[in-house]
């Protein structure tokens, strides 16, 4: 099912979510980059591993230009990583940059390399949207995993999630022998309730990567979104519901396969702790999160007036019918799934 047909409208960070940034330590004085990036004088497609071309496009400047990009690119990245400590980039190199014209915060993705030990990283530069930066706080603040960002400006600056992209992981691991059904059925139930509790939509299989970790007897999973441009945007309820997508069938049709009711519903609850006790320790900030993000304008006035319907029929109560901006719904969807 295409549930989503049109890129994402683009909201301002406005002053009071400028101010909560400030407070928290997201805003710093980093070069503003984003629209610099665009001044590329030649692309080509960039081809994975496997030599199997991708949506990403490798771009290239001109030597001048690329001279003035590459210290402001090393001096973000030391700014991201170690808090600016250190003034001295040379050990540095921009060895690639990439563009993906495919998404709706048209990304750059960075890779780093230390020449000292030939070790590479990445990180992302998009343009500063309000959603997206809500979406960050509260993976921030609700999951297991905790998120690094900066923003200036109209530049927004994201860490790279390491993990297997969730269509490479069904399509390739989940085929492999020795596979623990259970536990990602366990984990991709877990990631579908926690992107609902806190309304981000468009989990598709190309949003969200797959961690793995040995363990001492078995193999551990966690599912993390990494895209955020829906959150709290779409009107369909169903937006909401990772499983809901085409592209998620086959962990969806193993979850049910190898969990029973009773499994789901231990699963879920588990979720609900865990995310109720994440928000009372997070409470004064997600509640200043939240009392900024009510008063915004977030997405078009009819997609929040069916949003709130969707909600209404699947709760089975009338808490969301006075709501009149996506995060008056978001902030009485959290308080009503987690009992806050």
């Amino acid at each position: 099912m295409a549930m989503i047909s049109r890129r994402k409208q683009r909201y301002p960070v406005s002053p009071p979510l400028w101010q909560y940034l400030y407070h928290f330590d997201r805003m710093r004085e980093i070069p503003q980059v984003y629209d610099d990036l665009f001044h590329f004088s030649g692309s080509i497609p960039y081809e994975d591993p496997t030599g199997k071309e991708t949506l990403w496009l490798t771009v290239f400047y001109e030597p001048q230009h690329m001279a003035e990009l590459r210290p402001k690119l090393t001096e973000i990245y030391t700014e991201l990583k170690v808090g600016g400590a250190t003034e001295r980039h040379d050990h540095l190199l921009v060895d690639r940059i990439d563009f993906g014209e495919f998404g709706n915060s048209r990304p750059f993705r960075i890779r780093i390399t230390n020449l000292d030990n030939d070790n590479s990283d990445y990180f992302y530069v998009k343009h500063a949207d309000a959603s997206r930066i809500y979406g960050l706080e509260l993976e921030h603040i609700l999951s297991p995993s905790r998120i690094n960002y900066l923003v200036k400006g109209n530049t927004l600056i994201e860490e790279h999630i390491a993990g297997v992209p969730g269509d490479v992981y069904q399509h390739e691991h989940m085929k492999r022998k020795g596979l623990n059904k259970v536990r990602i059925a366990k984990e991709f139930t877990k990631f579908n309730e926690r992107c609902f509790i806190r309304l981000l939509g468009d989990m598709r299989s190309v949003n969200y990567v797959v961690e793995i970790t040995p363990d001492f007897e078995e193999v551990q999973y966690r599912v993390r979104p990494i895209d955020f441009d829906q959150q709290s945007y779409q009107g369909k309820g169903k937006i909401y519901l990772a499983y809901h997508f085409d592209s998620n069938r086959t962990v969806t049709r193993l979850a049910f396969e190898v969990l029973n009711r009773r499994a789901i519903e231990q699963y879920v609850a588990e979720e609900h702790a865990q995310m109720t006790r994440r928000a009372k320790v997070e409470s004064g900030r997600l509640k200043a999160l939240l009392g900024v993000m009510q008063r915004e304008e977030l997405a078009p006035r009819e997609h929040v007036v069916q949003l709130s319907k969707d909600l209404a029929k699947y709760h089975h109560t009338d808490i969301f019918r006075d709501c009149r901006t996506m995060g008056e719904l978001t902030a009485a969807h959290i308080t009503h799934m987690l009992d806050l």
